[in-house]
């Protein structure tokens, strides 16, 4: 009867995203009017491709969005590194992944969007790019893909996986779908125990604890420098405000607005590039000056200005640099927070909100570390950024914090290996 309810589970889940690819076809055409990298080959979308295929031999890496496509980097490059030759295929969900992925390609790698999860666009897929191993970063479990992908002989990985209470008691609401599909994993490569401890009574048969990728990522020296310029040109206090979400800036703008004459300066990056423009209009909406990243070069506006906003992409380490302390966006709403590593290997001491579940045990090893604080709420935490970041004793966190980030390297050599060992051969 188990049998029955999954078999009859995968064909329900199958014809429902059947009818619904008109809608999902729309979503993409819409938003692609704000993020024209949406419109981008929608035929991939649907396992849909022009010409002959490459030869047989890829690695498949899937970094669906800019997060995971930035933690996928030191993966791939440990993977060069024990393997060289090795040719890439590299796929994503978002527009801002794919441009990201764009800098890890090699000649001979290939770049793809990974497909609508029906089981002919995952079969027309994976007969396309025949990888000898796929490795899915983080939470990227799709009943579909892993079905075909048993279907196929093709091993999969669940790399850098995590996954929280909250995540697992809806995976237990759709365990008809997602169980087996953890049962189909060769390997997961856990961040923790308690992450491992999930993957495991979801049904994943064989799980490792190999630690957070995150860790060994290295923010951008020339960045790092720059940022420290910036800083060193301002006369008063710098506190960011990093990958913000949805709900969480206009809290945090309403306690800035409230601040006496003159202020400390605010360093605002939206986590989302198509919020650019409703954050800038909430930022003078509170009567707030303005200045936007997009439109200075190296050298910044000046100090007089209560905002900036850091509106472009790939320059986290810059803002860091920059920045006194960061408020963690996604923590102070009910979002699980965001990476705070890298705010610690560039040295800028982090106050968190009451919401890191998708990131528990880092952030509490931040917080033991000294790297950081945790507040109950937005204007608790500006009160404690702008204590920190006038505190005497600054530059002693920035230290813990960069000791912190340090302290846990080595996950990306470890995981290349076992990915490696899993390996088919090329047919």
């Amino acid at each position: 009867m188990n049998a029955l309810w999954q078999r009859g589970a995968r064909a329900l889940y199958a014809t429902v995203l059947r009818a619904a690819a008109p809608l999902y076809l729309l979503r993409l055409w819409r938003r692609g009017a704000r993020e024209p990298g949406y419109r981008l080959a929608l035929g991939e979308r649907f396992g849909l491709y022009h010409g002959s295929g490459p030869a047989p031999g890829l690695v498949w890496v899937h970094a669906v969005s800019l997060g995971e496509t930035r933690a996928a980097a030191p993966l791939i490059e440990a993977l060069r590194e024990q393997q060289p030759g090795l040719r890439l295929l590299l796929t994503h969900g978002t527009a801002t992944g794919r441009q990201a992925g764009l800098a890890l390609l090699r000649p001979g790698d290939q770049q793809a969007w990974l497909p609508y999860d029906t089981p002919g666009a995952a079969r027309r897929f994976l007969r396309r790019f025949q990888p000898i191993v796929g490795v899915l970063m983080e939470t990227e479990l799709w009943p579909s893909l892993m079905r075909e992908a048993e279907r196929a002989q093709v091993p999969v990985v669940l790399a850098n996986a995590r996954l929280s209470e909250r995540s697992a008691r809806k995976g237990r609401r759709l365990a008809a779908l997602m169980h087996p599909a953890a049962r189909r994993l060769s390997l997961a490569l856990a961040q923790t125990s308690p992450d491992a401890e999930r993957l495991r009574a979801a049904g994943t048969p064989q799980v490792l604890i190999s630690g957070n990728l995150k860790f060994d990522m290295t923010p951008v020296p020339a960045q790092l420098a720059l940022g420290r310029r910036w800083r060193a040109g301002l006369h008063r206090p710098v506190v960011m405000a990093a990958c913000t979400r949805e709900g969480e800036e206009a809290p945090l703008l309403a306690a800035w607005q409230a601040l006496p004459a003159p202020r400390p300066l605010l360093l605002l990056v939206p986590r989302h590039p198509q919020r650019f423009d409703e954050v800038a209009e909430m930022v003078l909406a509170q009567g707030l000056t303005l200045a936007r990243r997009s439109v200075w070069r190296d050298e910044p506006p000046g100090a007089g200005t209560d905002v900036w906003l850091g509106d472009s992409m790939g320059e986290m380490a810059l803002y860091y640099a920059c920045a006194d302390v960061a408020l963690l966006g996604g923590s102070f709403a009910p979002l699980g927070g965001q990476n705070l590593i890298e705010a610690a290997a560039c040295g800028c001491p982090l106050v968190m909100g009451p919401h890191t579940f998708n990131f528990a045990q880092a952030a509490e090893q931040s917080l033991a570390a000294g790297a950081s604080v945790r507040a109950p709420d937005i204007a608790a935490g500006v009160a404690a950024a702008l204590q920190l970041a006038a505190d005497p004793q600054r530059s002693a966190w920035a230290q813990r914090a960069m000791a912190f980030a340090a302290a846990h390297r080595g996950a990306a050599q470890q995981m290349a290996q076992r990915i490696l060992g899993l390996a088919r051969p090329v047919r």
